[in-house]
């Protein structure tokens, strides 16, 4: 069983999957008679159609037990979805390329700083909310509408993957 390499969250490093929500290196400009800094269109909310309406909910994720066996990805084919940590609390997260179906070796995962969001476009593969924590919220926007919007892949025993939050690099 591969063993992930969990890497720090770039924009560069993420690109293939979405986009990372921060305010470091970003764009902005001062709006509010100059006591507000506005760093705009982070990341934009994607929908499959014109009925699609874009919500905003938070949610309370508990902590999984480390190492993790990796045994399936979901992917949401009608819509992005974007998950901005509110406590400050550094998650992992798990991703792979758009597809039919998630290929086992081009898995990647990072961990947030606690400062980081990240939006993942339409399509791509990644694993549920994983906080490192023992509980944390999640702001998060994402698609409402009418259809399926996540498809599920359960991995074959031999294309499992394991999670350690031990096995970084700098």
């Amino acid at each position: 069983m591969r063993t992930l390499v969990i890497e720090p969250l770039s924009k560069a490093a993420f690109a293939p999957f979405g986009d990372v929500i921060e305010t470091d290196g970003s764009d902005h400009f001062m709006i509010n008679n100059g006591s507000t800094m506005r760093f705009h269109r982070l990341a934009e909310v994607q929908t499959a159609s014109a009925e699609d309406q874009a919500i905003i909910s938070i949610f309370r994720a508990q902590a999984l037990t480390m190492p993790l066996t990796l045994r399936m990805l979901e992917r949401h084919p009608l819509g992005s979805q974007a998950f901005m940590p509110l406590l400050g609390k550094p998650f992992l997260i798990v991703v792979a390329p758009v597809g039919e179906v998630p290929v086992s070796g081009l898995v990647r995962a990072f961990v947030s700083n606690g400062r980081q969001g990240v939006n993942y476009h339409r399509g791509v593969w990644h694993h549920p909310v994983l906080t490192i924590e023992q509980q944390d919220d999640f702001l998060v926007v994402d698609r409402s509408g009418s259809g399926n919007n996540c498809d599920e892949h359960f991995f074959a025993e031999d294309d499992q993957l394991l999670l350690a939050p031990t096995a970084t690099q700098g």
